[in-house]
Parts: structure tokens; C-alpha cells; sequence
């Protein structure tokens, strides 16, 4: 069963997906928002389709006392728009510092700022879904 992770912002979202055991994630497109278009939901719907995808996995960004801020609601509120519109399932995955960890593995490698811009958001959904394939996998 393949299974989408999503990392959601307000400009990008980062895109990847499983293998068709669950066990390994890899990053596939950056998603570029444009506000009032719907032109990323129908994207994501293409990759549903042409992967598969039975189950999206979307990053949650919480606070670090665990509790839900302007962004999280925006991240749920858009979530039941993706289920809506895709027909699969969806379920969060916490996501905090998901965005640092990825950054801080991009600097030690040297990548270039520029370069890291344009990564970023597919290393984050692609480190989102590894971790919640970690937990299940357990």
C-alpha cells in the first residue's frame, strides 16, 4: 500500500511517497501554491493517481507545548479539502521541528541556500512520512 506524506505551507507543499511495502519514503515535487487556484489540489490528485496512493499522510505543525497554532488550523482545514476532493483517507503526523531537522542535515552537506529552497519542502514531507512509517513499523 502506497501512502502520500504531505508537508503543507501557505507558498509550497512538499510531496512524497512510500514505497509499495511502507517501509521507505522518498521525496518526489515541491507543489507550488497559488492562492484562490485550485491548481494544487489537482496536482496532488494526479500523484494519488499515478501512484496509488491509498492513505496521505500530512504534517501537523504544533507548538511546542502541544498545542495547535494559526498555521495548524490552516493545515486542517486544508486537509479536509484533500479528502474531500481526493477521496483517501487522511491522518496527521506530527511535524514539529521536521523543517530544522531536514535544514540542519542540508547545511552540514553543504548545500547552498538556494539550493536548499528549493529542497526543502519535499526533504520535510519526505522526512514526515519516514518517521510515521518508523512508528508504525514498531
Amino acid at each position: 500500500m502506497r501512502i502520500m506524506g504531505l508537508d503543507v505551507g501557505d507558498k509550497r507543499i512538499g510531496v512524497a511517497i512510500s514505497d509499495p511495502f511502507g517501509w521507505t519514503a522518498q521525496g518526489i515535487k515541491t507543489v507550488v501554491r497559488i492562492e484562490g487556484s485550485k491548481s494544487d489540489i489537482r496536482e496532488i490528485k494526479k500523484i494519488i493517481n499515478e501512484y496509488g496512493v491509498e492513505k496521505i499522510i500530512i504534517g501537523l505543525p504544533k507548538n511546542l507545548n502541544n498545542t495547535l497554532g494559526p498555521q495548524g488550523e490552516k493545515v486542517i482545514q486544508y486537509s479536509k479539502e484533500i479528502e474531500s476532493s481526493c477521496g483517501r483517507p487522511v491522518e496527521f503526523f506530527d511535524e514539529r521541528l521536521s523543517t530544522v531537522a531536514v535544514e540542519r542535515v542540508l547545511i552540514e552537506a553543504d548545500v547552498s541556500r538556494k539550493r536548499r529552497r528549493t529542497v526543502i519542502d519535499k526533504l520535510a514531507a519526505q522526512y514526515i512520512l519516514q518517521s510515521y512509517l518508523d512508528c508504525k513499523c514498531k
